[in-house]
């Protein structure tokens, strides 16, 4: 097999991982600007650049049997494999040619973890030390691989991942009995005392540190293939940044791969809202100041599809609003629909020197479609809605289904 036919498969075979930003937002076959083919996805550096990457697994021929996984052992799917020089000098190639920036590489379980990591770090060895390759790597460390192998390749990484997928040790029982939570949540937890040792060290001028995983790690959850609801996986995801100190947690909407008893029929449709509305909630965590019992609770243990998570949050708590947005602590912003971080940073510059109105807010960035509902300055206050009457104004009307999964992240 050549290696444009290994490329085909393994690109193919890597495009459920969306542990990095992006995936592409797919296109029509055939069509100018086509994203869904060719292995590219991008990710984005600390500056805000995006850099586009070549993601491609090493190998698909997994020892492994994961029911909801498409390269697992008894799916019946063209394998292969690359050698780790092929790889690299493919790697190089497309860098030369400016079609890529840096690579995702990840693999399926070829032969034992320690094997299949022995492979991702000679690819990325003969990148850096032979090649000389500066660019971005984001690598996968594969659950159940020794320390050592894991520290190794973190050297040569700027960011590393190890997924979760499932969102519960039972559903790992039952959907991937050769992963458990320790092997898991073991090289997760080095990688991130790792990054926080450098750190420390960092701190002491006379130290010179190469560095291991600078860009950090993250990590991907499936939603959809096992029964969590939505409060269980914010829980988790909550648990992973404060205790792992991770970048990004990923939601991946379950795609039916194959028919099993225990995964939601083949012909479901995948959850892309329910997707989409988790990373919002997971916004809401990262930036808003949210615990994942303020979003949810066990009397609602689920997202409202139909209303991003701040707006419902702030229908449970109208005793808050309206809020007087020329006296409101920045905290108390955040949680106003309509208003993000970067806007409530404006109003409390912007109101050092007058009192603001509708039309400063508006300059400033807020949403008043919605913020308008529950702020009050001095050119309007509406009236008093109750919680029933302010759904039915603030519910949109649903979005195509091909823009389910490019809504704004901004509320």
């Amino acid at each position: 097999m050549d290696a444009a036919m290994k490329m085909t498969i393994l690109a193919e075979a890597a495009k459920y991982d969306v542990s990095c930003s992006s995936s592409g937002n797919g296109g029509r076959k055939g069509a100018l600007g086509n994203t869904s083919l060719g292995g590219i996805c991008h990710s984005w550096s600390d500056d805000g650049r995006c850099i586009s990457l070549l993601k491609i697994l090493f190998s698909n021929d997994c020892v492994f049997d994961c029911a909801y996984c498409v390269n697992r052992r008894s799916n019946d799917v063209p394998r292969a494999s690359f050698a780790p020089r092929e790889l690299a000098d493919l790697v190089i190639g497309f860098y030369r040619r400016n079609y890529i920036e840096g690579l995702f590489l990840s693999s399926a379980v070829v032969g034992s973890p320690d094997d299949t990591m022995i492979q991702l770090i000679r690819t990325a060895k003969i990148l850096r030390e032979e090649h000389r390759f500066g660019g971005y790597i984001h690598a996968k460390a594969i659950p159940g691989a020794s320390p050592k192998l894991v520290t190794a390749l973190g050297f040569l990484a700027d960011r590393m991942s190890v997924n979760i997928e499932l969102p519960s040790e039972t559903s790992l029982r039952a959907l991937a009995p050769q992963k458990t939570k320790e092997s898991i949540f073991r090289p997760m937890g080095l990688i991130g005392d790792s990054i926080a040792e450098r750190k420390e060290k960092r701190l002491v001028p006379t130290r010179s540190l190469a560095p291991f995983v600078p860009a950090g790690q993250s990590t991907q959850l499936i939603v959809g293939a096992s029964p969590e609801d939505d409060l269980s996986i914010l829980r988790l995801a909550g648990g992973l940044y404060n205790r792992f100190g991770l970048k990004r947690v990923y939601y991946s909407a379950y795609v039916p791969v194959s028919a099993n008893p225990l995964l939601p029929a083949i012909t479901a449709t995948p959850p892309l809202l329910r997707e989409h509305r988790i990373y919002q909630a997971d916004w809401l965590l990262r930036f808003y100041g949210f615990r994942p019992d303020e979003v949810l609770s066990p009397e609602q243990p689920n997202l409202d599809e139909s209303l991003d998570p701040k707006t419902s949050w702030a229908l449970r708590h109208l005793d808050l609003f309206p809020l007087d947005v020329n006296r409101a602590s920045y905290e108390e912003l955040l949680r106003t629909p309509g208003i993000g971080v970067l806007s409530a940073k404006r109003i409390l510059t912007a109101r050092k020197g007058r009192s603001l109105d509708e039309d400063d807010l508006k300059k400033l960035g807020v949403a008043m479609k919605r913020a308008r509902y529950f702020l009050s300055c001095k050119s309007f206050s509406l009236p008093s809605y109750d919680a029933r009457t302010l759904r039915r104004l603030l519910t949109p009307p649903p979005p195509p289904a091909w823009k389910t999964s490019q809504l704004s992240l901004e509320f």
